[in-house]
């Protein structure tokens, strides 16, 4: 179980740490910092993320003394580097000299200078600089001390995840003709007839920017995908550099994935970094964040292929950037860190080490707060790294789990456009309420790509699915006759990968595995609520579905559909194929988890827990399983485990207590 992917040099154990913006500071704070580091056991710090503005003042003019002296400092401390290229935000001058690199909107406004990330990612211009800043920063630095891995960019389409600009235009032009090759094929993926929207060549074609009425549904789709493809090329090309002039070094890019990022597609960009890192943030009104949070590192190591991977920034508290943000209570920020690092996280890092005084993120909670060291956050970021020192011997374990819900960008695109049912069906929530009734059951679960083999899955889900390829639908199919329940859910299967609509009827790919067909689509207004009949109510969406070979689990027990199915499965070889054609409340979806998990015979990792208690195994190579148990609860819970807690250095022989608010990582008998 030896991690695959290349780690940062000089790094063992835990890595700890945070974005490090010494540029923000005089030089004494600088030397503070270094003590604070080494009190807290910081090994790692992102640098010069944001300091391109700073390490080159006017063009070609450059000032590295400060970060010759800081990384100088970094190193005799025994603190290693994740050195960015510098390139996250274009300096001022680049931008006056240049307003032709700035980001352009849908309906042409273009976005300017004096926040961050202000560059179209398609001009050749921006390309240029930032290539040449990137080679300047791996000639000076690549053979320094305390340089451990490159952080490319910083979480790359995040701010500006579609570009129309004309730079953006000629690019998507000729993404599209290595795509379709020919001006007729393109037509016909796009459904150009409609609308008289015909082409005569590629260069007659445009972003999908605002028009008069609805854009053409795959030049959309495409032009999605193309946006993702864009920001991976620039990624790859300042990779490259890095990798001409350090290729001993590892290199990386932030990822953002969780419910709220849908731009990129990390699966495709992962085969491309040296090792994932993910930023996550909680969402302060989700009184159940830490459901989101799980889902995110599940996802993360998906992305990651089950390797161990890096959570480069969250936060020690509250953040800034949210309709009204919230402090993290007791123990909170403990706990959150181990939940990532419990599904495979080795890295536990934070935006930022010390709260700036200007800009805007001064109010985005830091290690080091406004307040100093006489603050409840610094003893919390002293103790996370007395908790992260004594998990050293999880570094490289693996997590294994027998549930796999699938997760694909391009549906999650695709399934959002407009011209559709209902324009309230929202991908990421479905992937959450599947994901939280699983979380209640106590369920580990991998969050995975389209088009690998499931047959090793006792359970696999597959929430909206829309967009599905023949191959892809056949692996699902593929899994259910090798023994796995495949559950799908509505408006899956619906079209192809041209987002053309898959004719005889619903859903499309997935009618065989299923058996059944839907003739018609019943989506719900807004606020109306049917019921099933076993008494549990459904929003949102049912469906005109006949039965071909399945049996109905669930029927409509009033509404215009009552009687008919609307949760059905059918046998499937050693498996089965069940099929959700409703959207089932909270209460209703658990229960009909409940029933799919237990024919798959799936248990809780560990049963009789409370259900706002987590645990999560990881395996080692030697067969060393550890046990990771969150308690959010605000009472403390006895867990069976026999085994040794090494946050507490206590044993632990059948019941053992975790405290209210706490956790406890038992390295088990």
């Amino acid at each position: 179980m030896t991690a695959a992917r290349p780690w940062p040099l000089g790094v063992d154990g835990i890595i700890y740490g945070g974005d490090y913006n010494p540029e923000q500071w005089p030089r004494e704070v600088r030397l503070e910092d270094i003590e604070l580091m080494r009190e807290a056991g910081v090994n790692l710090v992102s640098v010069a993320i944001f300091a391109w503005a700073t390490l080159e003042p006017r063009e070609g003019e450059y000032d590295f003394a400060w970060l010759d002296e800081v990384m100088d400092h970094l190193a005799d401390a025994g603190i290693k580097v994740a050195l960015a290229t510098a390139t996250a935000s274009p300096p001022p001058w680049l931008t006056r000299a240049h307003p032709e690199i700035l980001p352009v909107t849908e309906d042409g406004t273009v976005l300017g200078q004096g926040g961050r990330q202000s560059y179209a990612v398609s001009s050749p211009l921006l390309r240029e600089y930032a290539l040449r800043m990137t080679r300047v920063m791996a000639e000076r630095y690549g053979e320094h001390p305390a340089l451990a891995l490159w952080h490319v960019d910083n979480e790359l389409g995040c701010h500006v995840p579609h570009d129309y600009s004309d730079h953006a235009a000629t690019a998507f032009r000729a993404w599209l003709e290595r795509r379709y090759e020919t001006i007729d094929a393109l037509n016909a993926a796009w459904g150009t007839a409609f609308w008289s929207q015909r082409y005569d060549s590629f260069e007659e074609i445009l972003p999908p920017r605002a028009a008069p009425t609805y854009a053409n549904p795959t030049q959309q789709f495409d032009f999605a995908r193309f946006s993702s493809d864009e920001l991976l090329t620039h990624y790859r090309a300042l990779r490259d550099v890095l990798r001409e002039v350090t290729p001993q070094v590892p290199a990386t890019t932030n990822f953002m994935l969780s419910s709220a990022t849908k731009w990129m597609d990390y699966f495709s960009w992962a085969g491309d970094v040296d090792l994932v890192a993910n930023d996550h943030y909680l969402i302060a009104v989700d009184e159940r964040g830490q459901i989101e949070l799980a889902m995110a590192a599940d996802l993360t190591r998906g992305a990651a292929g089950g390797d161990p991977w890096i959570l480069m920034e969250h936060s020690t508290s509250a953040v800034n950037w949210q309709p009204r943000n919230r402090a993290k209570g007791r123990g909170e920020m403990l706990r959150n860190s181990l939940a990532h690092v419990a599904r495979g996280a080795d890295g536990v890092m934070f935006f930022q080490w010390r709260q700036s005084r200007a800009g805007a993120e001064k109010f985005h909670s830091a290690m080091v707060p406004h307040g100093g060291r006489d603050t409840d956050v610094w003893r919390n970021t002293v103790g996370l790294g007395r908790a992260l020192e004594a998990l050293a011997p999880v570094h490289g374990s693996r997590v294994l789990n027998r549930v796999a819900i699938v997760v694909d960008y391009p549906s999650w695109w695709a399934a959002e456009l407009d011209s559709h049912p209902t324009q309230h069906l929202r991908y990421s929530e479905e992937l959450l309420r599947w994901y939280t009734a699983l979380w209640d059951l106590g369920v580990g679960v991998d969050m995975v790509p389209t088009g690998v083999d499931l047959t090793g899955y006792e359970l696999v889900i597959a929430p909206t699915l829309y967009s599905v390829t023949d191959e892809d639908a056949g692996l699902l199919a593929d899994a259910a006759r090798s023994g796995t329940q495949v559950v799908i859910t509505f408006f899956s299967g619906i079209v192809d990968e041209h987002d053309h609509v898959r004719l005889g009827g619903y859903p499309g790919a997935f009618r065989d595995l299923l058996g059944v067909r839907t003739e018609e689509f019943y989506p719900l207004q807004e606020g109306e609520i049917l019921h099933l009949d076993d008494g549990t109510a459904a929003d949102l969406w049912s469906e005109k579905t006949h039965l071909e070979g399945a049996e109905a689990v669930r029927t409509w027990a009033d509404g215009p559909l009552r009687g008919w199915p609307a949760v059905t499965r059918q046998e499937v070889g050693e498996g089965a194929g069940w099929y959700v054609a409703a959207r089932p409340s909270a209460e209703g979806l658990e229960t009909l988890v409940g029933e799919i998990v237990a024919a798959a015979g799936v248990e809780a990792s560990v049963s009789g827990l409370h259900r706002d208690v987590e645990a999560v195994r990881r395996f080692a190579e030697d067969g060393t399983t550890y046990l990771f148990v969150l308690n959010h609860s605000d009472r403390d819970q006895v867990v069976q485990v026999s085994g040794r807690d090494l946050l507490s250095g206590t044993d632990a022989d059948g019941a053992f207590t975790v405290h209210a608010g706490s956790a406890a990582v038992v390295q088990e008998s």
